[in-house]
């Protein structure tokens, strides 16, 4: 790993929605267009009544989360209960994973080169951290974080990513878990003591914690 022995880290891990790119809005109306169309939907088939989703819910129960564990920590908080679904069940399904790819789709057609703003100062402190020798990463429970990236145009700033799509294919746990994170740092080649973990999340920073990071920034 770059940095070992010149300073006290060797890597460094940002998330991405809200730490590197402005796109956590982005994330959150998505949300709730899909979550509020849903209980409409519910509504008028059932006559039960929901509060809309709000803020609030999204700071709770998606920032930061798989979509899957995001939409099912929602719903509870409703009182609802679905389906798991198939992980390619379609948006139209009443099912965790059906109103998962309606967000995912939403989200997906905002994406085009140029669409996504990176915060200068993330910019900045990525390209700082590369000057002193430290590996970087990216790690975000987004499965659109590629195109998100290549959309920002900071794609080869990054030796690593582990993503939503990652984390699926290695069948690791999302935040609050630190599973995605140890990933990130094992395939920089270090030890978590030696990572710092840069957040904006609750569950991003439990998840440096848990993974006993040697910073983490919240």
């Amino acid at each position: 790993m770059p940095g070992r022995g010149r300073l006290p880290y060797d890597a460094i891990l940002f998330d991405l929605d809200g730490v590197l790119t402005a796109t956590a809005r982005l994330h959150e109306a998505a949300w709730k267009k899909t979550f509020d169309e849903y209980l409409a939907e519910r509504a008028a088939r059932t006559g039960e009544r929901h509060a809309p989703f709000s803020p609030q819910d999204y700071a709770r129960y998606l920032d930061g989360r798989i979509r899957e564990d995001g939409v099912r920590a929602f719903l509870a908080s409703r009182g609802i209960t679905l389906p798991e679904g198939a992980p390619d069940a379609p948006p139209e399904e009443e099912s965790i994973h059906g109103l998962g790819n309606r967000k995912n789709e939403q989200i997906a057609a905002l994406i085009e080169p140029g669409s996504v703003e990176a915060f200068p100062g993330s910019v900045e402190l990525v390209d700082a951290a590369r000057d002193l020798g430290l590996a970087t990463a990216v790690v975000s429970a987004s499965t659109n974080c590629r195109p998100m990236l290549r959309a920002a145009g900071i794609e080869d700033r990054f030796q690593a990513v582990v993503d939503g799509v990652v984390a699926a294919e290695r069948g690791l746990q999302g935040k609050p878990a630190p599973d995605t994170f140890l990933e990130a740092v094992r395939m920089l080649g270090g030890p978590p003591a030696r990572a710092i973990v840069v957040e904006d999340a609750i569950a991003g920073v439990r998840a440096g914690r848990a993974g006993g990071f040697g910073l983490t920034l919240g």
